[in-house]
């Protein structure tokens, strides 16, 4: 498969996913991939990043170590 047909098949299956939790990890990995073409991102972006993920943890939007590990599980089962 050329790389235009693999992003189309991506794009059906991204399509078909109702966990809200899968699509923002499949985000992050994207946001990850985007940025390692780019390169290093600046020590502002990296302390804006870091003010963010403190904010979540503050507001509670964090998941235990627990939750992660049941959370992966039940993809396999998917």
């Amino acid at each position: 498969m050329d790389l235009q047909a693999e992003k189309t098949e991506l794009i059906k299956r991204l399509k078909q996913i109702n966990d809200l939790s899968l699509i923002q990890a499949i985000k992050h990995l994207v946001d990850y991939g985007l940025k390692e073409k780019e390169g290093r991102i600046s020590i502002e972006q990296y302390n804006k990043e870091l003010d963010e993920a403190d904010a979540e943890i503050d507001a509670g939007e964090y998941l235990t170590h627990e939750q992660a590990v049941k959370e992966i599980r039940s993809w396999k089962e998917k």
